[in-house]
């Protein structure tokens, strides 16, 4: 077989030859680290379900904050914890809310990063679900008006993007809408426009205490067997005025985030969510796996399926390795 003219394993020889034909590529940049911040001072408080994250006080946020810039990640996405939950979610839209607050201090304390604010409120509300309750379900309109408070709140405080991850019908119209009439026009929207009603959502729940009280979110959050569905949402949200797109989960939907790629030419987000996280840090504990090999490799298979950045709880252990 000395012949043999087509060798691909020639381009597979050493690591210099892999990386320097390599088709997709991982860059602390296209990375966004999420953070869980709560009331009080010194409040480093480890999720059990994720471990090396954590609830975080504004200053322990800000440390944090500081250590990812450090490494090269310039955009953080933010959940907030109340000190205090209701029927209507006040803490998400109120000026001196958790998140507002946070933001501020991130913007005065650590210049230069880019910080997304989640535009949802579960993690604020007494029952845990997305919006205003009523007969045992969320009433689409009377939300979209608190999401609307809460997306001019969020960019009063000064945050840089609205990222809406309620799957209201019209969020995205409503949003864009109360942004330009209070002279917020340049904040850009990333929009969760495909959210799929997932298990893979437990740990976030724990970190978020926005478990459901009763019932679930299948009536607003996206069926798991449907694509043709998620291009639909897709478009409407194109329309509505997003900026950014983005599916989520990432890794059991990968098809998804292809097919959205595919129709739209917008920025594209991925959002390797909690349980993604969680069960390869439990593997990787148990030594079942190799943990740093299967974090790279199920990030570049998410940026290879087409997305532009990826929202990750490893984000900060994958940029280690990356530089």
């Amino acid at each position: 077989m000395a012949d043999l003219i087509h060798r691909p394993r020639r381009l597979r020889r050493n690591e210099g030859i892999r990386s320097l034909v390599r088709e997709t590529r991982l860059s602390p940049d296209n990375l966004i680290m999420p953070f869980f911040v709560c009331p009080g001072e010194g409040v480093r408080r480890e999720i059990g379900s994720m471990p090396g994250n954590f609830n975080l006080s504004i200053d322990e946020l800000v440390k944090e904050v500081k250590s990812v810039k450090e490494l090269g990640i310039r955009s953080v996405i933010l959940f907030g914890l109340p000190s205090a939950k209701d029927p209507v979610g006040k803490d998400a839209y109120a000026e001196d809310g958790i998140v507002q607050q946070a933001i501020r201090a991130i913007k005065r304390e650590v210049p230069g990063v880019i910080v997304i604010a989640d535009n949802c409120l579960c993690e604020y509300t007494d029952h845990g679900h997305c919006g205003v309750i009523r007969d045992n379900d969320v009433d689409n309109d009377p939300t979209l008006e608190l999401l609307s408070k809460t997306a001019v709140a969020q960019a009063e405080a000064g945050a840089d993007i609205v990222a809406p991850s309620n799957m209201m019908d019209g969020f995205v119209r409503a949003i864009r809408t109360a942004l330009g009439n209070a002279g917020y026009q340049q904040v850009p929207i990333m929009s969760y426009a495909v959210k799929y009603a997932s298990g893979f959502y437990g740990p976030f729940r724990e970190a978020a205490d926005s478990a459901p009280q009763f019932g679930d979110r299948r009536s607003y959050q996206m069926d798991p067997a449907n694509v043709r569905e998620a291009l639909r949402e897709a478009e409407l949200d194109v329309d509505e005025g997003a900026d950014m797109l983005m599916v989520k989960p990432a890794m059991p939907y990968l098809d998804v985030i292809r097919a959205v790629r595919e129709r739209f030419n917008l920025p594209l987000a991925a959002y390797q969510v909690s349980g993604e996280f969680a069960m390869i840090k439990a593997a990787g504990r148990l030594g079942w796996i190799d943990e740093p090999r299967v974090m790279m490799e199920s990030l570049v298979s998410i940026k290879r399926a087409g997305a532009d950045m990826i929202l990750t709880y490893f984000a900060q252990d994958a940029s280690r390795l990356l530089a």
